[in-house]
């Protein structure tokens, strides 16, 4: 699936904790088109015509899924880019979006007792997965999030509304409960894992798996995302 460019409008900004806002999108050329699991590019030039030189621009992941009309991320406020996004975004803004880039679930996994791990807004990419109809396919799949706090989760809409009804969701409130222990859980599991999350949090994972005897051929990271 090739790349297209789409100019878009901001539709809806929604900023339930500090410093992390989810954005609504909606295209002002065309149905958005892309699969589970891929990401955009968003540029926010004004003076961009959608034809010369792609302009400085930044990577998320999609939240929604393909079958909805409009596309959901979620960032925190991190660097230069990031910054300029709180503080020039409103709703009614206009971007320019290039999507869609990345092959996560594309690429040979298992679809049973598949372990999905993610930490903070690093489920995002997982979400556009598991409210899709793609997701039934699944077997017995295994879910693990882990939150600062419960405030940090405000994806409650997105995780009812899961597409398989064999899923085995379990969430963890570092406040609470601590980090997610590894060897409680996956020491002899055998499947396909993916994690998402910041990059401290994937390298840690991976190596673990592998300290298990994971095959690193079965470990899928979202690696570009922070």
């Amino acid at each position: 699936m090739l790349a297209k460019k789409y100019r878009a409008k901001v539709i809806s900004i929604s900023n339930n904790i500090e410093g992390v806002y989810t954005l609504e999108f909606k295209s002002l050329n065309g149905c958005f088109k892309y699969l589970p699991g891929q990401f955009l590019h968003l540029a926010i030039d004004s003076e961009y015509d959608g034809i010369g030189q792609w302009p400085d621009s930044r990577c998320f992941s999609m939240q929604s899924n393909p079958d909805e009309e409009n596309i959901k991320i979620t960032y925190s406020v991190k660097g230069v880019f990031t910054n300029q996004m709180e503080r020039d975004l409103v709703v009614g803004s206009e971007v320019w979006l290039k999507l869609p880039y990345g092959d996560l679930f594309l690429r040979n996994h298992s679809l049973e007792n598949t372990v999905f791990i993610a930490g903070g807004t690093g489920v995002t990419p997982f979400l556009s997965l598991f409210t899709h109809k793609s997701f039934y396919n699944y077997i017995n799949p295994l879910i693990y999030l882990g939150f600062r706090t419960k405030s940090h989760n405000i994806y409650n809409k997105e995780l009812s509304n899961i597409n398989n009804q064999n899923a085995l969701v379990k969430i963890f409130y570092q406040d609470i409960d601590g980090l997610i222990n590894l060897a409680t859980y996956f020491k002899n599991c055998k499947s396909s894992f993916f994690i998402s999350g910041p990059p401290l949090m994937i390298q840690t994972f991976r190596q673990s798996l592998i300290n298990f005897g994971t095959d690193v051929n079965c470990i899928f990271t979202d690696d570009w995302f922070s």
